[in-house]
């Protein structure tokens, strides 16, 4: 072992000769313990050599005590001259630092020593020295002594106060000496008797009566810093007892609840006195100044904090805040916190004054490594924030809020999870509306604030759920760290509780919901509307998932109770989204968690809190889901009915899902009273409502369909009325678990028909859903009844708007537009069961406008979609009823002013679109076409939408049928002069469009157009086939017919092809017609030549310049490729050559001869490779591909015959009719279409005729191709076209896919 330094002094060679053997120790290096007494005892020893003596004997008792004192404890009359030697030098000294070494080694050699004789020979000669000492200064050494003995001799201060009571006499003699050294030594001597709890009770009268008044005295006046802090010693061991710390603060008690602090500072109370030492720049007084006010005010803060208060200490607590001293810091927190348990600390102002330096020390401290100075920061930060009294505001300027705020957000990222805690905390106590309506509110400071908390929350990961079992430490450990996160948690949905409160606040302050500071016309997302919708959002994406997340894995009552508070306080948080948050919770399966957590937890009176929580927020998400529902008149008092309900059962209803099926399916006593159990029943059938009626089928429907039939059972036996919205609920539950249930008998049926027969409006039991429509179409004891009413409200409740605008947009394309799922539910019930259809017919005639509309749109998307359905005789005889009703019961203007009439007359026609075939027309039809007719006789010609599907129906009817029909068909239009007067006037249409002056034509009034063409055409060809009795003519201007052809001016195609239809009628009538009168006005030409040219007479009433340019003008409509209108044009240029080759032969080959016939022809071979990205062009490719040959070369077929057939041979040359005979030898003749077989037959014939001089090869080639062309089987051409504008909006092109039943302008058979 190492030698002490210094030890080689212990054996002097002058006087160790004669001492005996057994003193020396053989240390390295040796000690002869006799030496060292001898030395320190010989008066001729040097003060010196005797400090150095002593002082290396002191190092060596401390590095080799244990042989030292063994050797010491050999002989006990050594030990006490040695201890006598020690106390004579006390004696000798002459200064403090020769007592301390003295005082020091006889300490720890008592100390060492452990025996009791030795500490009374101490005491003994201390009491002794003490008596003799002739000064006060003469009895320190003795004071130092017994301080230290006391302090390292357990016991030795309850020896002292017992056996040597007479000490406290020299002790007050030594505290009101004029000496502040003896007066510490005293004090710390005190300090030390007090400390122990025996001594302290002895000496409890003691310092009653005789100390408290002195020690304040001197505390109050100590001037050097060792007095000071030994008195703070003694304080803080009184503190720790309530009787003296009731006796140190008697002086300061009796003007505790007094505003005058003059009386106080008068009498020198403790208060002051440590305020005095507070001032001090020493921080180790202040630190201890600082803890024995906390050490007063942990007796009883309520009691003791006045004086403080009084005193303004708070004042100067809060500016100890800015110091870097942690201990200081902490203890200043402690003392603080303490303090705000007082009201007259909020009342004084203390905290507003302090705040800031509460925020500014807190944004310090947060940036050192002390957990436990955060903590208690945080702390005393979260106790002022709660208790602040409202009326006084802490916070009086914005930017020590945003400071505030800016902290806590640092604070809530702390990695540390206790401190994270309290800075939560500390978030919910500032989320008030007082501490943050410093105009502006700052919304988006708090948005953050409340982001970084849920996120900071979310950043937690539980611990791994351990499959294996565990050690019960590390089971502990792991469920104190997922307790810990819970508590974080817990407190993390408070703070966000009290924002979703702080905003709810704001909406009745006007001045907290805008911004006042936002620049005019600027918008800013400091307003409460955006906080508010924020809080929505992040409670959306962050808190629930966070909660629901943490549930799983432990379920928490007080976690559950604040979370399901929470999500109640956010329906009011933004009124306009209540309903959708309402939805999207129930849609969430927050019904089911609530339910749950009542039958958990909530059973008999356990967890009223979280019973409470849950059914207010079941009360208000009903109640949101009800009244965003309904529309009805008396919906508040159900609302009303409803409310007491909900709030009468809900607290009790806490089953489990069979325990909730087992209720419904109860019956109550009939003898009983008590309405308890129905009321139940209905409450769980409105919550089953609102959960299923947004997707969340937590109970089984099959089992709930099975106990709710029950249910209806139990009401009918008792004879109950149910409420309408528990009726409403019922049948919506039933319809939607009607699928996953059997079919109810009579008993059930028999029991809701009941209910509903005594319900007094429907609507107060109707839900809008197809379900429901199903199920009560479904049973025949209900729709016989109720169908009618409920099929109405059904209508009155859907939305057609978007059917409209798809079935706009898709026109009659070969896709069907995607409609909505009730709309096609009810198409299917449609075509299962035809007496609906009857029903709705029924509600044409019987239910409003409106009803009436969307019912005639449905039948007519019915008939469209369903062409196999078979209702067309039931429809019409339904239709002619609904007519003759709207014609008896409506005057003209009534009916032109009726939105149904046209959905009706579209629908007729398309009833009569149905019948393929020609069939015979009965009498029913021959009715309809008298009213339609007379119809169209009263209207004018902008009633488009009456006259387009009317004049459709006339014209089908005048095709679609058989000849003796046909030919009554004729009789009857020709028999409506009015019918007639109007065709006049829609076909003067023609000329006023387009006109500059005025407006263009809309797309409804050219379709009217062109189906006023097409019927007055086919009237001209049918009357001129039966030769029928005309009552009333039409008159028509010659050249304003041409003229409409001749110069277009982009008149749409499909009406040119009703001109030309017309204008093809009359040429083969050779313009003369009983029906139609043609006007001939005379030209310009014909006042200047009054005599006609011989070509012009033989032409009448045509010209022969009208002619020319009427055949430009087909050609120009040739060339356009379109399928429809080309095959107008070419049968147009058929007959018209034809009307020239009788009229004027010359003129006739005058017009083939033309060169531009041979251009033309070059065009339609050519034009298909060059225009194929045309989408008509690519229509018509697409079609001919099925032929196997090009369109072109089909209109050049028919085209080249006409040239042919006039031996035009300029225009058509060998080499043109050797490519058209190759072209069709490569094609596949048998699958021609009929029209292209048939013409290229002809030209065929005509080429064989002799018309030209056929080489050997050709005439084989001719032959050959006659021989493969299939037979002709004789079909029935109708002689008038077929065109019909049935779609608005819809080129020739698709029409052509629309109806493929009709025959798009057949060609007719050239003889």
């Amino acid at each position: 072992m190492e030698a002490a330094p210094g030890a080689g002094l212990l054996v002097c060679e002058r006087l160790h000769a004669r001492h005996d053997p057994r003193w020396l120790l053989l240390l390295p290096p040796p000690l002869c313990l006799a030496c060292v007494i001898e030395t320190l005892g010989a008066g001729g020893a040097s003060l010196v050599r005797k400090k150095h003596v002593l002082s290396c004997f002191r190092d060596v008792l401390a590095w080799h005590a244990m042989p030292v004192i063994q050797l010491l404890a050999q002989d006990e009359r050594v030990c006490v001259h040695f201890i006598g030697t020690l106390f004579g030098m006390l004696h000798t000294a002459e200064d403090s630092s020769a007592l301390d070494l003295p005082t020091e080694v006889l300490v720890r050699l008592v100390a060492e020593l452990k025996l009791e004789q030795y500490v009374h020979c101490v005491l003994d000669e201390s009491q002794k020295e003490l008596s003799k000492a002739a000064t006060m200064r003469g009895s320190l050494p003795m004071f130092n002594l017994l301080g230290k003995l006391a302090d390292a001799i357990p016991g030795l201060a309850d020896i002292l106060v017992i056996e040597h009571g007479n000490l406290m006499e020299h002790l007050l003699a030594g505290l009101m000496y004029p000496n502040e050294g003896v007066k510490a030594a005293v004090c710390y001597l005190y300090g030390k008797l007090y400390s122990s709890p025996t001594s302290s009770e002895r000496l409890s009268g003691h310092f009653t009566e005789r100390l408290c008044d002195l020690f304040l005295d001197t505390l109050g006046n100590a001037q050097t810093k060792e007095l000071q802090v030994n008195c703070m010693g003694l304080l803080k061991e009184l503190l720790n007892s309530d009787h003296f710390v009731s006796v140190i603060m008697s002086n300061s008690r009796r003007g505790a609840d007094s505003e005058n602090t003059e009386l106080l500072e008068g009498e020198n109370p403790l208060p002051l006195v440590l305020k005095k030492l507070l001032l001090s720049r020493d921080e180790m007084l202040q630190v201890a100044s600082v803890q024995c006010m906390t050490a007063v005010l942990v007796h009883s803060p309520i009691k003791y904090a006045p004086a403080f208060i009084h005193a303004d200490i708070p004042e100067f607590l809060f500016e100890c805040l800015f110091c870097t001293n942690e201990i200081l810091l902490w203890s200043v927190y402690c003392c603080l916190l303490l303090l705000t348990e007082e009201r007259l600390f909020f009342s004084k102002c203390h905290t507003v004054y302090g705040i800031e330096s509460v925020v500014r020390s807190l944004k310090g401290i947060l940036q050192l490594n002390n957990v436990e100075l955060h903590k208690q920061g945080l702390l005393l930060f979260t106790e002022i924030l709660k208790r602040q009294p409202v009326e006084i505001k802490l916070f009086t300027n914005l930017a020590m809020c945003k400071d505030a705020i800016g902290v806590l957000v640092e604070a809530v990222k702390c990695p540390v999870l206790e401190v994270a805690v309290e800075a939560v905390k500390a978030v919910s106590a500032i989320l008030r509306k007082d501490h943050l309506s410093c105009p502006p509110v700052q919304y988006v400071e708090l948005q953050k604030l409340i982001e970084t908390m849920l996120k900071r929350c979310a950043d937690l990961s539980l611990p791994p759920i351990n499959r294996r079992p565990a050690s019960h430490l590390g089971h502990s450990i792991q469920n104190k760290a997922v307790l810990r996160q819970g508590q974080f948690l817990l407190s993390t949905v408070e703070g966000f509780r009290n924002a979703c409160r702080l905003a709810v606040e704001c909406q009745s302050d006007p001045v907290a919901q805008e911004n006042a500071f936002t620049a005019p016309g600027s918008e800013s997302e400091n307003t409460l509307s955006s906080f508010s919708e924020f809080l929505l959002w992040i409670c959306d994406s962050l808190c629930i998932p966070i909660v629901l997340k943490h549930s799983e894995r432990i379920s928490s009552p007080a976690l559950m109770e604040v979370f399901i508070s929470t999500l109640s306080t956010l329906f009011t948080v933004v009124p306009s989204m209540q309903e959708k948050f309402s939805r999207k919770l129930a849609s969430s399966s927050f019904i089911r968690l609530a339910l749950e957590l009542k039958a958990k937890f909530c059973t008999g009176q356990s967890n009223p809190a979280l019973n409470q929580a849950c059914s207010s927020f079941l009360y208000s998400m009903c109640l949101s889901l009800h009244s965003a529902a309904e529309k009805m008149e008396d919906s508040s008092q159900q609302e009303r009915e409803m409310s007491e309900l909900l709030q009468r059962s809900l607290p009790q209803l806490n089953c489990s899902v069979p325990e909730s099926l087992t209720l419904l399916s109860e019956t109550p006593d009939p003898f009983c009273l008590d309405e308890a159990l129905r009321s139940h029943q209905y409450c769980l059938l409105l919550l089953l409502y609102c959960s299923y009626a947004l997707e969340d089928r937590f109970v089984p429907e099959a089992e709930l369909f099975s106990a709710i039939r029950n249910f209806l059972l139990s009401v009918q036996d008792q004879g109950d009325c149910l409420p309408p919205y528990v009726f409403r609920a019922v049948l919506y539950l039933l319809a939607v678990c009607q699928d996953k249930g059997e079919a109810l008998d009579s008993s059930p049926l028999c029991a809701i028909r009941r209910v509903l027969e005594n319900t007094s409006d429907l609507s107060l039991v109707y839900i809008h859903h197809p379900l429901l429509l199903k199920f009560f179409l479904r049973y025949s004891e209900l729709m016989g009844r109720f169908g009618r009413r409920i099929l109405q409200l059904w209508f009155s409740w859907e939305d057609y708007s978007q059917i409209e605008t798809e079935d706009a947009v898709s026109g009659l394309s070969s896709g069907l537009p995607d409609y909505p799922n009730s709309f096609t539910t009810l198409l299917h019930i449609l075509k299962g069961n035809s007496s609906v259809v009857l029903i709705l017919l029924d509600l044409v005639c019987l239910s409003t406008t409106e009803v009436a509309h969307k019912v005639l749109m449905t039948l007519s998307m019915f008939l469209k979609r369903n062409e196999d359905v078979v209702v067309c005789d039931l429809l019409r005889s339904q239709f002619l009823q609904i007519l003759q009703q709207l014609l008896v019961e409506s005057s003209s203007t009534t009916l032109r002013a009726s939105k149904n009439l046209p959905l009706l007359l579209r629908l007729l026609f398309l009833v009569q679109l149905r019948n393929e075939a020609e069939r015979e027309l009965d009498s029913t039809d021959f009715k309809l076409l008298h009213h339609v007719s007379n119809l169209c006789g009263k209207c004018r010609p902008g009633d488009v939408e009456l006259l387009q599907p009317s004049l459709n129906f006339l014209y089908w009817s005048l095709h679609q049928t058989t000849t003796c029909s046909q030919q009554r068909v004729v009789a009857v239009l020709l028999s409506s002069m009015p019918l007639l007067e109007l065709l006049q006037k829609v076909l003067e249409l023609t000329w006023m469009w387009p006109c500059r002056s005025g407006p263009a034509l809309s797309s409804s009034e050219e379709a009217l157009l062109c189906s006023a063409w097409l019927l007055t055409a086919s009237l001209l060809t049918h009357q001129h086939r039966y030769n029928s009795e005309v009552h009333q003519t039409i008159s028509l201007d010659v050249e304003k017919v041409l003229n409409a052809v001749i110069f277009r001016r982009k008149k749409p195609a499909l009406l040119l092809v009703s001109i030309l239809q017309f204008l093809r009628a009359i040429l083969r009538q050779n313009f003369s017609s009983s029906l139609l009168v043609l006007v001939v006005q005379p030209t310009a030409q014909s006042r200047m030549e009054p005599s006609l040219s011989e070509n012009d007479a033989s032409l009448h009433p045509l010209a022969t310049w009208q002619v020319l340019s009427l055949v430009v003008s087909l050609q120009n409509l040739l060339v356009q490729k379109d399928l429809l209108l080309s095959q107008t044009v070419v049968t147009c240029l058929e007959v018209l050559m034809e009307y020239l080759h009788r009229r004027n032969q010359g003129v006739a080959l005058h017009v083939v001869s033309q060169p531009w016939n041979r251009f033309l022809l070059f065009t339609l071979l050519d034009g298909g490779e060059n225009s194929f990205l045309c989408p008509e062009i690519l229509r018509l490719m697409t079609l001919v591909s099925r032929g196997g040959v090009d369109i072109s070369a089909n209109l050049l077929c028919i085209s080249t015959m006409q040239f042919v057939r006039y031996r035009s041979s300029d225009i058509i040359s060998q080499s043109e009719i050797s490519q058209i005979l190759q072209e069709a030898a490569k094609a596949k003749l048998a699958e021609l279409p009929g029209a292209t077989s048939h013409a290229l037959r002809l030209f065929l014939l005509q080429l064989q005729s002799g018309s030209y001089e056929m080489e050997p090869p050709q005439e084989g080639t001719i032959q050959t191709l006659l021989e493969s062309l299939p037979a002709r089987t004789r079909t029935h051409l109708s002689p008038q076209d077929m065109v019909y504008p049935f779609a608005r909006h819809t080129s020739l092109g698709t029409l052509s896919k629309v109806l493929p039943k009709l025959m798009l302008l057949r060609a007719p058979v050239v003889q």
